[in-house]
């Protein structure tokens, strides 16, 4: 990481620090971006660095976000082991799903993941500890480490961010590991890399599970910023709103993702005054983008500097 990068990753740091004591931009809002820029970041690690298209990580997302909720306001557990339970069964619905799906390639693997998060999505509507169609509501949030009390916003606020900086490190720490470097390999030509002695399969699965872990930290998040967890969260749609997400922000960039959650959030937020007419204007807005930025917003900055050096 050259010393721009860091200055770069520095600004954004202080920026986000600095966040509760500004007031054009609702804390809520920003911890919904937050949450949902980490979702992004996690299945950018499969697509962008490992180069598998999942159309299924709302499974994960969903189910991480209704195993916390359930243990924090039917159990009464702490946010922080409500949090590590969802995590650690998103965890385990990774290495199922993955162990199954990474057995095809392409459209396959794509189609094997959107069933199998069907499956998902028919079991929290069935299941009664899910609520079915009113999901789980008036999720506490908690005292943090038995001291921080999370009612308040802006500790809340701080926590998710605390949160996220973690989860981004390990991205950023996965991606320039030689660990990381194999994945590109086979994003790149599979074949060369299993000529060279690598066993694929068991990288790809070990990708699978950590983008399977960090999707559902996001959930898990997500459910306790907005105390609710629905059938939404599960629900295809989410799966393809990451996948607009991390193309809009710019594919395999480390940035590009959270960019793009920022924009797709944001697009949602103001303009949900308009009614039914914002999605028109959403997907008007994502073909502008595409045309204008193939290799997503993040992707064209840094290409366009690249070009300049």
């Amino acid at each position: 990481m050259n010393s721009k990068t860091k200055l770069i990753y520095g600004i954004l740091v202080c920026i986000a620090l600095l966040m509760p004591f500004q007031d054009f931009i609702y804390l809520v809002f920003a911890m919904k971006v937050l949450c949902f820029a980490l979702f992004a970041c996690a299945f950018n690690l499969l697509l962008g660095f490992t180069g598998l298209l999942s159309f299924g990580h709302a499974a994960f997302f969903g189910t991480s976000a209704y195993i916390t909720a359930y243990f924090c306001k039917e159990v009464g557990l702490s946010p922080e082991f409500g949090i590590a339970l969802g995590v650690l069964g998103s965890a385990a619905l990774g290495l199922l799903i993955g162990s199954l799906a990474i057995r095809r390639q392409g459209i396959y693997f794509a189609m094997v993941t959107l069933a199998l998060s069907q499956m998902v999505y028919f079991l929290a509507v069935q299941l009664p500890f899910t609520g079915g169609e009113d999901g789980i509501q008036g999720v506490p949030r908690g005292m943090l480490l038995g001291f921080i009390d999370l009612k308040d916003d802006v500790s809340m606020y701080y926590f998710v961010l605390a949160v996220f900086l973690i989860g981004f490190a390990l991205i950023l720490r996965t991606v320039h590991s030689p660990f990381g470097q194999v994945l590109k390999a086979i994003r790149e030509n599979e074949p060369r890399a299993i000529s060279l002695g690598y066993d694929v399969d068991r990288f790809k699965l070990i990708s699978f599970v950590i983008s399977a872990a960090l999707a559902g930290l996001a959930g898990s998040l997500k459910t306790l910023v907005f105390q609710l967890a629905t059938l939404t969260d599960v629900h295809w749609h989410m799966s393809g709103e990451v996948v607009l997400m991390t193309l809009l922000g710019g594919m395999g960039t480390i940035l590009g993702p959270v960019v793009g959650a920022g924009i797709v959030v944001g697009l949602q937020n103001y303009l949900a005054n308009i009614g039914s007419w914002s999605t028109i204007a959403t997907g008007f807005i994502f073909v502008i983008c595409v045309l204008a930025f193939r290799r997503g917003v993040v992707g064209e900055i840094a290409h366009f500097f690249k070009g300049k050096a």
